[in-house]
């Protein structure tokens, strides 16, 4: 006879996987139901590839606010990359025990800074820099990239140490063993053989940057139109739903839910895409 106390929580553990999957599913249907209507009136053509957005014209185009994500969030993944994985190994295997003290804490701190405290900081220090530096209203893409790059580096930091530490030690003794030097130990055997979970920081790294919305809002420049340059204002995806979604009605309500809707598939077919090139890196 099964363990009571076992069995209990299998039941437990079972309806706790069942409520997080009841739960992405009724926001789907959320999502698809207040949105599929607003496609079938608009027409998904002229909704993703409309380049005006005037809801009191009754004018729906998103495909700025789809170029200014995939901007923002690239500019993102090219600072905020580099600096994380670098940090993870650095924190995993050169770092001294005593830095490693102050630098823990300070990473999880950076994780637990609200995201308008970020936007306050970029509005208050990068915008300026960028403007007196490179000319410019300051609230331009780049400034949204920089700020999104700082923002993600918790993510990409934590999960790639812990994959880093998580590689048998017996490799890298075994590189030192051939002949190799600390270095080339760690860049060449430690961090390939922990690529799984590196990638894993910097997809969940892209999710944080594709779903940012309150720092962006208040340093992107919030135009709805496509970007010339990275100085330019752009709007993203999310920020569009939350500057407007406070007073919409009638088919502007429905056609921010859609918005929503291409969310929602920009970032699944981000993570798929992501998924594939893992496998093929297997």
């Amino acid at each position: 006879m099964k363990n009571p106390k076992e069995t209990i929580m299998r039941l437990l553990f079972l309806l706790t996987a069942c409520v997080s999957i009841i739960a992405v599913i009724l926001i789907c249907l959320f999502l698809f139901a207040g949105g599929l209507p607003a496609l079938g009136k608009i027409g998904v053509i002229n909704f993703l590839t409309g380049l005006q957005w005037r809801p009191g014209n009754d004018v729906y185009g998103i495909l700025p606010m789809i170029v200014g994500s995939l901007y923002v969030t690239a500019g993102a993944l090219v600072v905020g990359v580099p600096i994380g994985i670098f940090t993870a190994v650095f924190m995993a295997r050169f770092c001294p025990k005593w830095l490693y003290r102050l630098l823990r804490p300070a990473v999880n701190l950076m994780a637990g800074v609200p995201s308008v405290v970020f936007g306050f900081f970029g509005l208050v220090v990068l915008v300026p820099l960028i403007r007196n530096s490179f000319g410019g209203r300051g609230m331009s893409v780049l400034a949204a990239s920089i700020l999104l790059g700082l923002m993600i580096l918790p993510t990409i930091i934590s999960v790639s140490e812990t994959s880093l530490r998580a590689v048998p030690e017996s490799y890298y003794e075994g590189a030192l063993a051939l002949g190799a030097t600390h270095e080339r130990s760690v860049f060449r055997v430690i961090l390939p053989a922990a690529k799984r979970g590196v990638f894993s920081g910097v997809v969940l790294g892209v999710g944080r940057a594709v779903g940012e919305t309150m720092a962006v809002m208040m340093i992107a420049g919030n135009q709805p139109v496509i970007p010339g340059s990275l100085l330019d204002g752009v709007r993203t995806l999310t920020t569009n739903i939350v500057l407007e979604m406070g007073y919409a009605e009638g088919l502007h309500r429905q056609a921010l839910i859609a918005t929503a809707v291409v969310l929602f598939v920009f970032v699944l077919i981000i993570n798929l895409s992501f998924s594939l090139l893992k496998r093929r890196g297997q």
